[in-house]
């Protein structure tokens, strides 16, 4: 990987949930291209960090900087229409909608609507299940087509940055080996990716960097290779 502009920087990230410090000065940075996973226990602060980086949550102090732009006081819809596209951990579909009302949903914001009809088809070649449902409501898919549809669903905003968070959830191993096989492709493409996963072996096996968060605080930081051959990540991530 060629060394690519910075895409993503956080800088001394502090987030509070009432008087609880969720997030305590946090720096991570994402470069163009790259895929970059956030790894630790439940609790830890990673879905937290992508929020604050998608505007859900407000930060208490430090900066986050997309692609020059100081995210600090966006809200979420804008930070949207800048680039960043974000997949929630639970999917966030609407059931009640079919696949491509979903689909159409994401691309509210998108002022080149010529454009429209090669991203479904992209979509559709990326998750050819989608394809075949398309007409069938949200609701009735499975866990990992829903999966699917949630990326697909941020893929059709265009964005630069891809957020996810915790897209092997509750998924057969034979499905999250194909969810991630694709994430692989669409970071081809040259969308870049900033990924929260509880499965670490398989994260760092996808990604080029990454980040391990304990208690809202990064402890270790590293390639993806170094973290693989951490002693205390194996133990604590990797089982021994």
């Amino acid at each position: 990987m060629s060394a690519n502009s910075k895409l993503l920087s956080i800088q001394d990230l502090q987030v509070a949930y009432g008087s609880i410090l969720a997030l305590q000065g946090i720096s991570v940075e994402v470069y163009e291209g790259e895929i970059v996973t956030l790894i630790g226990a439940n609790g830890a602060g990673k879905s937290t960090l992508l929020r604050a980086i998608s505007g859900i949550v407000p930060i208490r102090s430090g900066k986050i900087t997309f692609d020059s732009a100081d995210l600090g006081n966006v809200p979420a819809h804008r930070i949207v229409e800048l680039g960043v596209a974000h997949v929630p951990e639970g999917r966030g579909i609407f059931a009640n909608l079919t696949v491509l009302e979903n689909l159409t949903l994401a691309t509210w914001s998108r002022k080149d609507r010529q454009n429209l009809q090669q991203e479904y088809q992209h979509v559709f070649e990326l998750f050819p299940r989608l394809a075949e449902r398309q007409h069938q409501l949200a609701g009735t898919l499975s866990g990992g087509e829903q999966q699917m549809l949630a990326v697909g669903r941020a893929l059709m905003t265009r964005g630069r940055l891809l957020l996810l968070d915790e897209p092997s959830m509750g998924l057969a191993p034979v499905l999250v080996r194909e969810i991630f096989q694709t994430l692989r492709e669409i970071n081809a493409t040259g969308t870049t990716i900033l990924l929260v996963e509880q499965n670490a072996r398989q994260a760092l096996k996808l990604a080029h960097r990454g980040y391990v968060l304990e208690t809202g605080r990064l402890t270790v930081a590293g390639s993806a290779s170094d973290l693989m051959d951490n002693p205390s990540v194996k133990a604590a991530y990797l089982g021994g």
